[in-house]
């Protein structure tokens, strides 16, 4: 297999960083294609761990090479920052071997303060959550072409021109609407020069180098950030993201053909969390959310945020199958669930009179909804040693085939500890 999609198959935090770290060493280059740095993927090699925000996770191989999507939203200082800590572990990025698409959208400063003044200025109810990183400002402006690029910021009588008439209108509505201070256009354009010519080496047309390497069959592997109820278009609107953070977004965000997207892995864990506001159907606030928390690390990686952490969802699991077209998916934090008896799962949800067990576009309707739920009993032995199948606990073992009938899709990969090394491998799609 020439590519391998690695999606998240919830609202994102399942768990990404060590499956894309994992698959990496079969692949020539790994691809982000969506999003910014308010995704994190934390990947664990021999107990130390590293936490990326925007630079591929599969960069901790050597040898392999990364590249930034024109679907992104970059924060120039942020990517720098990053750089010079991968630096620091030993890991160099140089122009041969990282390569950022020159039609991806710079996440500008006024990017940021326009997020958060938002953001404080809604009702704890209408509260999406954000980040404050900018990232949905940067894609509005790309939406109502004012966003600016890193092909434009190369171009410094273009960038002189962009950034003049967008600044113009930016400091007028941070000032009038949420009575926030503007910017200077001679400060922001010396900063972003500087970053210009610090990053030049590295910006590319992105979808020629891609499909160069495909036609030579070099192995590719997209990483997405977040997860397919975040995406803007099918996720939990309009508690979501601002880009396609499903399968979708490979195309529209790396300039690929449909044809080489070949094996597409879901990643989902084997309960739910959430970050931020929305509606959660099996959110636990009592003693077993806590253990989920304490027990599976539950803390945003870009943020530290406490995670919101439920029973396996599998409306939410099905609906992700359909959306995105796994063909196979990768069950993460098994060992999280170790100690908990009974074990629930949520096979539907009911709203009012009515059990529904597909998943609602309606978000009034998953505010209401209730989950159903099965119960299977649990496991206390320790199976952070696991290395097959056949090594887990006869009730693990039962509850993951009851995942696997529940969304239809097999299991290539079950993680069963942070571990680079803690996982049971059943299918290695780069090999199939």
């Amino acid at each position: 297999m020439n590519s391998v999609v690695v999606v998240g198959a919830q609202w994102g935090d399942e768990g990404k960083g060590k499956v894309v770290d994992y698959f990496a060493k079969q692949a020539n280059t790994i691809v982000r294609y969506a999003g910014g740095n308010n995704a994190g993927h934390t990947i664990v090699v021999k107990g130390e761990k590293t936490i990326l925000h925007l630079i591929p996770s599969g960069v901790l191989h050597k040898g392999k090479v990364g590249v930034l999507g024109n679907g992104m939203v970059v924060d120039p200082a942020v990517l720098l920052h990053e750089m010079e800590g991968l630096s620091k572990k030993g890991i160099k990025l140089t122009s041969k071997n990282f390569f950022i698409s020159e039609r991806a959208h710079l996440i500008m400063p006024y990017h940021k303060r326009i997020d958060l003044a938002r953001e404080k200025a809604k009702s704890k109810k209408g509260k999406i959550g954000t980040t404050g990183r900018g990232i949905g400002p940067a894609y509005e402006d790309k939406a109502t072409r004012a966003g600016i690029r890193f092909v434009d910021l190369l171009n410094e009588k273009v960038f002189e021109e962009r950034l003049r008439a967008v600044l113009k209108e930016k400091n007028a509505y941070l000032k009038h609407v949420f009575k926030e201070r503007g910017f200077s256009f001679a400060a922001v354009q010396k900063e972003y020069l500087g970053y210009g010519r610090l990053l030049k080496r590295y910006v590319t047309d992105v979808s020629q180098l891609l499909d160069g390497m495909l036609m030579k069959g070099k192995r590719i592997l997209f990483e997405g950030a977040q997860g397919t109820l975040l995406d803007i278009d099918h996720g939990t609107y309009p508690f979501v993201t601002s880009s396609n953070a499903g399968v979708g977004g490979v195309l529209a965000g790396c300039g690929v053909s449909p044809y080489f997207l070949q094996e597409i892995v879901g990643v989902i864990k084997a309960y739910t969390t959430r970050v931020g506001g929305g509606p959660f159907p099996t959110e636990l606030t009592d003693a077993v959310g806590q253990h989920l928390r304490r027990e599976g690390a539950e803390y945003g990686a870009t943020t530290g945020r406490a995670r919101r952490c439920g029973w396996f969802d599998a409306v939410v699991g099905r609906y992700g199958v359909r959306v995105n077209g796994f063909t196979g998916l990768a069950l993460t934090k098994l060992d999280t669930l170790t100690g908990l008896d009974p074990i629930r799962i949520c096979t539907g949800y009911r709203v009012g009179r009515k059990r529904i067990t597909e998943f609602p576009s309606d978000i009034r309707q998953m505010e209401q909804a209730k989950p159903i739920y099965e119960e299977m009993p649990g496991w206390k032995e320790d199976i952070r040693g696991a290395r097959k199948v056949e090594d887990l606990p006869r009730n693990a073992r039962r509850y993951v085939k009851k995942l696997e009938s529940l969304v239809g899709v097999p299991f290539f990969l079950m993680s069963v500890g942070p571990q680079r090394a803690q996982s049971i491998v059943i299918e290695n799609p780069f090999e199939t």
